[in-house]
């Protein structure tokens, strides 16, 4: 279990990182957080999906990184083989959390009890002055950054919804067997909807950078045959292939 702390000079002075670290603690994980920003990149390994959280009914944009739950098929004896990791994944074992004393505002915390952080590590959050290490500072503006693509993402989402461009489908996944599973929950950009845009919007979404993640997205699909190769070199069950299909709306 994570214990976040705020990251100050007064209780951290001699608190160092492992140079060292892996992202294993994503190993079960079949899906995970990507911002828009980071689509173009991500296409080039995984499949890129937006989910729908059914308890609070939120769009989020994930990685696809398995075709089941607790399958991540990028990552082998703590080694990751796609080219890119998803900022969400990598910031390990920082993250944003309130700042206790200003109100609403987000400050860099660190996993205190995680096992890359310890006065026996090796890269320091400070200096001897007590000054912040280059380290530290980029950590800061990564964190920075995550936020802001975070925030971006939520826009791009609702950018989609609103205007009805996202397309519920689902992955048909069928085994060497004969036997078929079913990915469900899942959304896309309808090619047909994206298409009948007006000039004005094109015009729009072209100015704001809209259609990079777009596409990438778009794109990014027949990464799911990628990973029925990957799961075709492990030892589970072997796929012949899968199919994507629009949901029917009721």
């Amino acid at each position: 279990m994570a214990k976040l702390e705020p990251v100050t000079k007064e209780q951290h002075q001699n608190l160092k990182i492992a140079a060292q670290r892996s992202l294993k603690h994503i190993a079960g994980q079949h899906i995970v957080p990507i911002t828009a920003p980071e689509f173009a990149q991500g296409a080039t390994s995984y499949p890129i999906f937006i989910v729908k959280d059914p308890e609070s009914n939120r769009f989020r944009s994930v990685a696809m990184l398995g075709l089941e739950t607790g399958e991540n098929l990028f990552l082998k004896d703590d080694t990751w083989s796609a080219i890119y990791a998803p900022q969400s994944v990598g910031m390990v074992p920082f993250a944003l959390g309130l700042d206790p004393e200003k109100d609403k505002t987000l400050t860099a915390c660190v996993d205190v009890e995680s096992e890359y952080v310890g006065e026996d590590k090796d890269l320091p959050l400070f200096d001897e002055k007590g000054e912040a290490t280059d380290l530290f500072k980029n950590v800061e503006e990564s964190l920075g950054r995550l936020y802001n693509n975070e925030v971006m993402t939520e826009k791009f989402i609702k950018e989609l919804s609103d205007n009805e461009l996202l397309e519920e489908i689902e992955l048909v996944v069928t085994l060497h067997s004969g036997e078929k599973k079913k990915i469900v929950g899942i959304y896309t950009i309808n090619e047909n909807k994206l298409q009948s845009l007006t000039d004005e919007q094109v015009i729009s979404y072209h100015k704001r950078g809209l259609f990079i993640p777009m596409h990438s997205m778009l794109g990014s699909v027949g990464q799911i045959h990628r990973l029925a190769q990957l799961r075709n070199a492990t030892e589970a069950a072997k796929v012949a292939g899968i199919q994507v299909v629009p949901v029917e709306k009721k």
